[in-house]
């Protein structure tokens, strides 16, 4: 026995130790770990999706892939916010153009048209028998051109609305118009009346003059007047907003250049780089914007602030001045067709006067007028109001005394002195000065225009490239925590 369980012995002890045989674990500790392994597993399977992406979120790479999205999110809905306001100020301006501002001069034509028409007719009235040509032709002229005006003045300047049917501005510019378009040529035909029963000497014909003018004063110069209020609205509205810059675009470009630049900051931080290319070409992309968009939005507000300071209220004023030039040219002619109520009369000049020579002392005043209206045109308008009113003033005189001759003839008549004459410089001189603040209001509106131009759709491609860049210059730092 000794000699076999040697080489046994020294199996066991080699090395200087001893060897025993392995001993595999008890079954059912075994058992036990296998099965809380299993229920281990089997419950991080049934987990719910959201605390998986809550715990994920937690993590660096959760955080750059939410960074990465918001950013992402940011930089496109931006860009669609700032090209939806900037396309639709740019539209605005193009309809004041193209629709506002062209209503709005057929109006004052209209209006100015039908004025002169009333004064001719009254005129022609006055001078007795067989008119003159000239007073013919201005009555005919005049009330050709009232009529295309009120062609022009028809189109519409606003969107019906959600029922197809249009807006109650709409609505009542529908109106005027219809008013106008049934009532001139019934006071034409009045006109016609009492032009042919002057002729025949018969004093019928001034009840008809008396008829068609009261026609007019009551029913047609209101209807005009209102049409040009409304559509001088149409201009003055929308300038009200166009006059101040796209603040929000402004604070969303700036919010998410904010963001753009934390994020950087944070990169630095946890990757130790200095700089990520995607983020800091986002960070150039979005600064260009927001730097466009404040040259060209500045610039575009500063063009709508002179095209409404020095364009559109001088314009308003010259048209209310020429009104009131119409307005005191009928009050002169009626007063001697009908040869009473001269005091009312009389006074219905001098107030139309007075407040022409407000105005125009108002416009010269007003330092931004000088940009559309010369201090010339003014001193011609105010030279040419004053010799009407000392010529008014001595066809008052005739009247008064009895010399309705001497009256009619200074009224209607074609001389330097005559107060025809003085009217017709008046209205000459107004006339001009209307179109060159009209041609100011236009210019600026379209320097305005072109300013903003394409500035919408280039901060979209700004922004859109932003987006792009973020998610390029990201994913790479996302990967490298695989």
């Amino acid at each position: 026995m000794t000699g076999d369980a040697s080489p046994m012995r020294t199996v066991l002890t080699r090395a200087g130790r001893t060897i025993r045989p392995g001993q595999s674990s008890p079954p059912m500790r075994q058992v036990l770990a296998d099965r809380r392994e299993l229920m281990a597993s089997a419950r991080e399977r049934a987990q719910s999706p959201f605390a998986t992406l809550r715990h994920y979120a937690v993590t660096s790479p959760g955080k750059l892939v939410i960074i990465m999205l918001v950013i992402g999110a940011a930089c496109v809905t931006t860009g669609l916010y700032a090209s939806s306001v900037l396309e639709k100020r740019t539209q605005t301006l193009q309809q004041m153009i193209d629709r506002a501002e062209p209503l709005a001069e057929a109006a004052q034509v209209l209006y100015s048209s039908l004025s002169i028409a009333d004064a001719s007719a009254n005129a022609a009235f006055i001078s007795g028998g067989l008119e003159t040509p000239a007073l013919r032709s201005r009555y005919a002229n005049a009330l050709a051109t009232a009529s295309s005006s009120l062609i022009l003045a028809a189109g519409t300047s606003g969107q019906p609305g959600p029922d197809g049917t249009p807006d109650q501005s709409e609505q009542a510019v529908a109106d005027d118009l219809r008013t106008l378009a049934t009532t001139i040529p019934v006071y034409s035909g009045l006109i016609e009346t009492a032009r042919t029963n002057n002729r025949l000497g018969k004093p019928v014909g001034s009840a008809y003059l008396g008829q068609a003018s009261s026609m007019m004063q009551d029913q047609i110069l209101p209807a005009a007047q209102r049409l040009y209020e409304r559509r001088s609205l149409a201009i003055a509205d929308p300038q009200q907003s166009l006059t101040r810059p796209p603040w929000g675009v402004y604070a969303a470009l700036l919010a998410v250049l904010v963001a753009l630049i934390l994020t950087s900051r944070y990169l630095a931080r946890r990757t130790r780089r200095r700089f990520n290319i995607g983020v800091a070409a986002a960070i150039f992309a979005i600064a260009g914007g927001t730097l466009w968009l404040l040259a060209s939005g500045l610039m575009s507000v500063a063009a709508t602030t002179d095209a409404r300071t020095g364009g559109a209220d001088p314009l308003r004023v010259l048209t209310a001045a020429r009104i009131l030039t119409q307005q005191a040219r009928s009050a002169e002619t009626l007063a001697l067709v009908r040869r009473g109520d001269q005091g009312g009369l009389e006074r219905s000049f001098a107030d139309s006067t007075a407040q022409i020579s407000a105005m125009v002392t108002k416009l010269r005043e007003n330092k931004d007028t000088s940009r559309s209206v010369s201090s010339e045109q003014l001193d011609a308008v105010s030279s040419s109001l004053e010799q009407w009113e000392v010529t008014d003033a001595q066809v008052r005189g005739y009247i008064q005394s009895g010399d309705f001759g001497r009256a009619r003839v200074l009224t209607v008549g074609d001389t330097d002195g005559s107060s025809g004459r003085s009217y017709e410089q008046v209205d000459a001189a107004l006339t001009n000065a209307i179109t060159s603040a009209r041609d100011s209001f236009r210019d600026d509106i379209n320097t305005a225009q072109r300013v903003l131009g394409f500035t919408g759709t280039g901060i979209l491609m700004l922004t859109l490239f932003a987006a792009v860049a973020v998610v390029i210059g990201l994913i790479p730092r996302i990967r490298e925590y695989r």
